[in-house]
């Protein structure tokens, strides 16, 4: 089966999905060649060891808790919560609620000859 991605002016609903979240899965909402946007569907006690995501990274925090490791730092994200990353960005999520997260990754080209 192909892969099925919201099409550039399509409505995309990222409300909160209250009691779906427990059933829901990981959906790539949005990809192009230089944006992809994921809502990320974490369960409570799951945890995502250092990885990193190929351009800049921001993350939504929608519903649920998670503990975000970056930069040296450890972040609480709570719905209403942003952070963003630079490209390559190496990071850690620890899930304390299940959760939903809005990621958009920005991949930048690069330079003509590199």
């Amino acid at each position: 089966m192909a892969d099925s991605y919201s099409e550039a002016g399509e409505l995309i609903n990222v409300c909160p999905l209250g009691s779906q979240l427990e059933s829901m899965k990981t959906t790539t909402l949005v990809k192009t060649d230089h944006l992809q946007i994921i809502r990320l569907i974490m369960q409570a006690g799951k945890s995502l060891p250092n990885h990193s995501a190929p351009g800049i990274l921001i993350i939504q925090c929608l519903e649920g808790r998670v503990i975000f490791q970056c930069l040296g730092k450890t972040h609480e994200l709570s719905p209403g919560h942003m952070l963003h990353l630079p490209p390559a960005e190496s990071h850690a999520v620890e899930c304390l609620e299940t959760a939903s997260l809005l990621l958009t990754i920005f991949n930048t080209p690069a330079p003509n000859g590199a």
